[in-house]
């Protein structure tokens, strides 16, 4: 049996370790508990659809990771994890302007036609818009897609961790350091004990960089800070209302209980800053009541944050670090993560236990993030 340690636990770790240890790998998963995990803060969006970056490595990634959740949630579910934080809502993608709207609507059925995953994709009125979500101004139309899903980014990697375990996996707590001999890595070393394993996989996010340092390489991995608001509409059934993406780098994003999350700044220089700030606050309820004014009477809950690491290209990568034996990598998941991450995770397990990929994963090869 091969052994395995996956050192960081977000949604790609998480998801490495349970389909290595449904494969029957001996795994063991560890992860410090970093505040400002990205998956932890994270509200997660499952619709690539309609992204404008056409075609490429970055696209074919995010649309066989929103492809794939119908099949790991079942997976999941057959392992008894019920609370996976995942639930089809549908989407509605808005704009007040009948050009871009036309434009987009072009784009998404034209995409449709391959993708049926996508479910089905309309046009709505301005009225029909604000039925389905009401706080918004009534000035706006949208394009629909029903297949659009919301995750609980949290939840989903606690229901992964967790069958993991049911299948083998050991999860431990602690600081891991790599154990090497300058030119393989033979294990990890965790709150001073050795473990040994066949393969190490680094999962570690926007931290990762200080984890590979000691091998006298820099991986170029850096943290893009991100608030989160988080909103309550009392006696408001938000459970099946659609998330709402308006035409700039924003969102609103329904839960139950009339729970609305709004975000997010995209903070580059900010490091691993995690104070809330009035600026990155302020920045997102004021666009934000700008589109739904009727979100002024909700109830402020707290704000998130949230650390979403990138690389080089800003395309996620996995693969075989260089010139360094025994040692694997998957990073950049940037904004994507829980798009990509647990479909991700799947082509980490294959690749680490030599089966067929379904991605050219020369297009994500980690080579180039490393000096």
């Amino acid at each position: 049996m091969k052994s395995i340690i996956v050192i960081g636990a977000g949604i790609l770790g998480a998801s490495t370790a349970y389909h290595l240890a449904k494969q029957g790998a001996d795994v063991m998963l560890v992860d410090r508990k970093d505040a400002g995990q990205a998956t932890e803060a994270a509200a997660g969006i499952v619709c690539p659809w309609l992204t404008n970056r056409r075609g490429g490595a970055f696209y074919r990634l995010v649309e066989a990771g929103a492809r794939y959740y119908p099949t790991l949630i079942e997976e999941l579910r057959k392992d008894g994890e019920k609370d996976t934080g995942y639930s089809r809502v549908g989407a509605i993608n808005i704009y007040s302007g009948e050009k871009k709207l036309e434009k987009k609507l072009k784009l998404a059925l034209e995409r449709r036609k391959d993708t049926p995953e996508m479910g089905d994709v309309s046009r709505l009125s301005a009225a029909e818009t604000n039925a389905l979500f009401p706080p918004l101004s009534d000035h706006y139309s949208a394009v629909h897609l029903s297949g659009a899903a919301r995750v609980n980014g949290a939840a989903l990697r606690n229901a992964l961790i967790r069958a993991a375990e049911k299948n083998g996996a050991k999860v431990i707590h602690g600081d891991a350091t790599l154990d090497w001999d300058g030119s393989r890595v033979k294990g990890a070393v965790v709150d001073g004990e050795l473990y040994h394993s066949d393969q190490t996989i680094v999962t570690g996010g926007a931290w990762s960089k200080e984890l590979l340092e000691p091998l006298g390489m820099k991986f170029l991995v850096s943290p893009q800070k991100a608030q989160i608001v988080h909103l309550k509409l009392p006696d408001t059934d938000t459970n099946k209302w659609p998330i709402v993406m308006p035409p700039f780098i924003q969102y609103f994003l329904p839960f139950e209980d009339g729970k609305i999350v709004v975000g997010a700044t995209q903070e580059d220089e900010a490091g691993f800053d995690l104070r809330v700030t009035m600026g990155g606050v302020n920045h997102i309820i004021d666009r934000a009541l700008k589109v739904a004014p009727g979100l002024e009477n909700s109830t402020y809950l707290e704000t998130k944050v949230g650390f979403r690491p990138f690389t080089p290209g800003n395309v996620p990568m996995i693969g075989a670090v260089p010139h360094v034996k025994g040692l694997v990598v998957g990073n950049g998941l940037g904004a994507s993560g829980l798009t990509s991450g647990p479909f991700l995770g799947a082509e980490i397990a294959r690749l680490v236990l030599g089966k067929r990929s379904e991605l050219p994963l020369e297009d994500y090869n980690p080579g180039s993030a490393f000096r």
